[in-house]
């Protein structure tokens, strides 16, 4: 059975660039992110574009990870794109793992949608701890760079 964890957390830089960040240039998270994020590829398709794949070497609370990523839906009118984990560490956890991620002004919501490997599985809380460190370092560099 599918289950949702869903969390709000503050920007301060325009919600317009934050979006096209997220949308357009996820490739750059390595740069901006070393701490979270130690490479990431695209490795079919186009960035920015739906069915585009790109593959994450991650840490997570400490732990190297690895995750591959498809763009599931980009809805520019809203502000949000959805991405699915197609292979990686998350799915030893859960069955089925995507997220969105909706830009407003002064504001993102993370939309977790998952469901459980197995009943003792915890929700995925450690992963949107993750998404808000790196809502916070895509927010610094782009207040820097304005």
């Amino acid at each position: 059975m599918s289950q949702k964890l869903e969390a709000t957390t503050e920007i301060l830089s325009s919600a317009d660039k934050f979006y096209g960040f997220f949308r357009n240039s996820m490739s750059d998270l390595a740069n901006i992110f070393p701490a979270g994020f130690k490479s990431v590829q695209v490795i079919e398709g186009v960035e920015g574009s739906v069915g585009a794949v790109l593959f994450y070497s991650i840490v997570v609370g400490a732990i190297s990870q690895s995750v591959k990523l498809r763009t599931e839906a980009i809805n520019d009118a809203e502000r949000s794109v959805t991405y699915k984990a197609l292979e990686g560490d998350v799915l030893q956890l859960y069955k089925s793992y995507q997220f969105t991620l909706t830009v407003s002004n002064g504001s993102v919501k993370w939309t977790i949608e998952y469901e459980k490997a197995l009943p003792l599985v915890p929700p995925p809380e450690i992963y949107m701890a993750f998404a808000f460190a790196t809502t916070k370092a895509v927010d610094a560099y782009l207040l820097l760079s304005q």
